[in-house]
């Protein structure tokens, strides 16, 4: 490295390197000289010592790096040769960097067998296909800003909230990933927060029907011309309180009847959980009633389609068209309603029927028990109140 005592730390200026046309070398200050060679041809170059090792650096021809430029890399180098880095490696990586599109693809593979289903892991690529790449694509990952970022999410913030917000956070997985990497240091998508305007709060709340017009409900399904495997589907999914998709799925082989119980895999929990359903009477003959619709593929209830199940929409579309204001998820919400309103079963079975953690994590330490039995007697009660209520319905209408 080269020995400022001999020399000015700015021997050169900017006026001598338009003036050097000798073949040789021109000394400036932290190791930085211009070399001439005997062609004209004009390089700054570096003598540095890296990890005890002498050697010389190219930092670029004058014309297209300044004096100052020239200056600014050398210090910058040689500061990190103090401190033991690599100011040769890390060039070599700088130029090795990926573009944000190049890098976002490969962190969309790395991802792919976690994603819970293919549309999951189709939509991370494709939203940043639409509203990323456009703006930030051809960047490479350390050039892009957090005004790079926010210019590309601006026209969205507003008019769809929902997709703007999701963009943001798989910019932000990816520009985790090049932190990850050593090719930056901060996530330009995560400082944009005060620069976005405010965006109306999204309703989380799903529309529920009170729990005294279930059994009305599940009597228009009944009658209704909709499919037996979309009337049973629907009761069943109302019985046992459970999602949607958790009822629209199940198979044969999580079901038995003799000890009325449904043993619903991790894999198709939300939460990532086994789950035991405890069936009431009215549930198992509902299943008794769902073995005539058998397609082979295993399901309880299947689609139109062989081998599919249900669609959610399908259920969704049967209830708004018999003319009740409710979701399929809602269904939960009146479950959960009846059992604080009109039982007294304590608050973790009824959470536990649902499927939610109760208490905080010491308390589950110790309570690890599914209060199974307490549950069984709990959707006994459920299906008795149904059935009560649609008795009722079915007395009053004939009086009339």
């Amino acid at each position: 490295m080269e020995n400022a005592g001999r020399r000015p730390s700015k021997a050169l200026t900017a006026q001598a390197v338009r003036n050097a046309k000798l073949p040789g070398k021109y000394f400036d200050g932290n190791g930085l000289y211009l070399r001439v060679d005997a062609n004209g041809a004009q390089f700054w170059v570096q003598r540095i010592t890296i990890r005890s090792k002498r050697t010389e650096l190219g930092l670029g021809s004058p014309s297209l790096v300044t004096l100052a430029e020239a200056r600014s890399k050398a210090l910058e180098n040689r500061k990190l040769a103090r401190e033991g880095g690599d100011p040769l490696q890390a060039k070599r990586d700088a130029q090795g960097v990926l573009t944000f599109e190049e890098a976002a693809r490969k962190v969309h593979q790395l991802h792919l067998p976690t994603w819970r289903n293919a549309k999951h892991g189709a939509q991370f690529i494709t939203t940043l296909e639409t509203y990323a790449f456009p703006r930030l694509g051809k960047m490479k990952l350390q050039d892009v800003t957090s005004a790079d970022v926010l210019h590309a999410l601006m026209p969205i913030w507003t008019s769809k909230p929902e997709t703007a917000r999701r963009v943001r956070q798989r910019i932000g997985t990816v520009m985790k990933w090049a932190i990850a990497q050593g090719w930056r240091k901060d996530n330009p998508a995560q400082d944009i927060g005060q620069a976005l305007p405010k965006t109306p709060k999204r309703q989380t709340h799903r529309k529920a029907l009170p729990y005294a017009e279930v059994a009305g409900c599940l009597r228009a399904v009944q009658a209704s011309r909709a499919g037996l495997s979309t009337k049973l589907a629907l009761e069943f999914l109302v019985l046992t309180a459970a999602r949607s998709g958790e009822a629209r799925e199940a198979r044969w082989d999580e079901m038995d009847l003799d000890r009325a119980v449904w043993e619903v895999p991790a894999e198709r929990m939300k939460m990532k959980r086994p789950h035991r359903v405890p069936l009431s009477p009215r549930a198992v003959e509902l299943l008794k009633n769902a073995e005539s619709l058998s397609d082979g593929s295993g399901l309880v209830f299947p689609g139109t389609k062989p081998g599919r199940p249900l669609s959610d929409m399908t259920l969704s579309k049967l209830v708004k068209e018999l003319g009740f204001e409710a979701d399929v998820h809602g269904f939960r919400t009146s479950f959960r309603t009846w059992a604080q309103e009109r039982t007294t079963f304590p608050r973790e079975v009824a959470e536990a029927a649902l499927a939610h953690l109760s208490g905080d994590a010491v308390e589950r330490a110790y309570a690890r028990s599914d209060v199974f039995e307490k549950r069984r007697k709990m959707m006994e009660a459920w299906a008795r109140h149904l059935i009560e209520a649609h008795a009722v319905v079915v007395s009053i209408g004939q009086i009339g």
